[in-house]
């Protein structure tokens, strides 16, 4: 009987959230003007698209668009209340495959590899919560990615919690697809073992790639309790695989103590660029993000960003904190500063909610992901 009321009660919620909507769509296309794109004669999309009604929440590839656009939008909260549908980035619609996409939210929940606090397995979910803060434009650099490119949250990989290397063959292989559709993945973690086999898969199709690398560490160990696959090594493994252009490697932020007297002379040895925090402090990064650029050049980049490159004081729901790191400001600097690149895929990693019960981290997350999605090549401005 318990089910019984609970499904009837399910459709009637659904029934009268949708005859809200279509209220309030038809009380605001009455309000606006017929060159808007809310309105029905801006857009030969389908009336219900057009007036702005709440669609099923897995769309899949070819259904019809929201807002009258031809792209996916996220929808506006004037219209439909952010707690409301089912949880995807940005309240996106939701596909089965990167087919037909431009870019791609991917979700890696995933913290077997982690060395301290366990947690980053619920980021991917916890940024999706917070996404829904995220509006439609960039107000700051005036990227419109919604009116540029096709976008959609594709989901999780199906990552195997008890085996970290069988994880990183189903990551691989998930990747593998998604760039063979041609589709730009901005992944949502996870700890960082996600980066090697994404790379794996995004190297297969573009070649060694450069990379910006935000992190307080380098990751660049070699093994731990007699393992080579953890959050601590991954950009070891790239470079022994040659999925980097190590002449393109730099990574900002680093800092901490350390079991090794020189704990830099790896990544020197490989040619990378090291910024330490030390570098950074006080100052703005606009100026190093341009030496950046000419250092990237047109060949493909890759973006990865440990949510621990930040100080603790803003993102403190992280597994590996270390203090003194970067500020959000400097991170935007960073991410905005990699605009005109040729960027073929970007993670954000290491959220791990339960150390954060405000939901700032994940926050900072969300949007520092909406920043890369912003920067991706094709993207216009308004």
């Amino acid at each position: 009987m318990r089910r019984l009321l609970w499904a009837g009660c399910s459709q009637l919620l659904s029934w009268e959230a949708g005859l809200c909507a279509r209220k309030l769509s038809a009380a605001a296309a009455a309000a606006t003007p017929c060159c808007s794109p809310w309105s029905p004669a801006a857009s030969g999309s389908s009336p219900g698209a057009s007036m702005g009604l709440l669609w099923p929440p897995a769309l899949g590839h070819g259904a019809p668009c929201r807002w009258g656009s031809q792209f996916n939008v996220p929808p506006s909260a004037q219209f439909v209340a952010r707690p409301v549908g089912v949880c995807s980035m940005m309240k996106l619609p939701i596909q089965a495959s990167a087919e037909g996409l431009d870019a791609a939210f991917v979700g890696v929940p995933l913290d077997t590899g982690t060395s301290n606090r366990p947690g980053a397995r619920f980021g991917p979910r916890q940024i999706r919560a917070e996404s829904v803060m995220v509006r439609r434009y960039n107000a700051s650099t005036g990227a419109a990615p919604f009116d540029s490119l096709q976008v959609a949250d594709i989901g999780d990989v199906n990552v195997n919690l008890y085996n970290l290397p069988d994880s990183c063959r189903l990551i691989r292989e998930s990747y593998q697809k998604i760039v063979a559709s041609g589709c730009v993945p901005l992944t949502l973690g996870g700890d960082h073992t996600i980066t090697y086999p994404i790379l794996q898969a995004v190297a297969e199709k573009h070649g060694p790639v450069g990379l910006v690398h935000v992190d307080a560490h380098t990751d660049t160990g070699d093994r731990a309790l007699g393992e080579k696959i953890y959050h601590g090594t991954p950009f070891r493994r790239c470079v022994e695989e040659g999925l980097l252009d190590c002449s393109r490697v730099v990574q900002i932020g680093i800092r901490g103590s350390s079991y090794d007297p020189d704990p830099y002379k790896y990544c020197w040895d490989q040619g990378f660029r090291v910024v330490p925090a030390e570098e950074c402090w006080r100052k703005s990064l606009v100026p190093l993000m341009g030496e950046v650029r000419t250092q990237m050049g047109d060949k493909p980049v890759y973006i990865s960003f440990d949510i621990d490159g930040l100080d603790p004081a803003y993102a403190p729901g992280t597994g590996t904190p270390e203090i003194a790191g970067l500020t959000p400001v400097q991170a935007l600097e960073i991410i905005r500063g990699c605009k005109g690149l040729n960027i073929v895929g970007c993670d954000l990693v290491e959220v791990a909610p339960m150390y954060d019960l405000s939901g700032n981290t994940a926050l900072l997350g969300a949007n520092l992901l909406f920043e890369m999605l912003c920067i991706l090549p094709g993207v216009k401005t308004r």
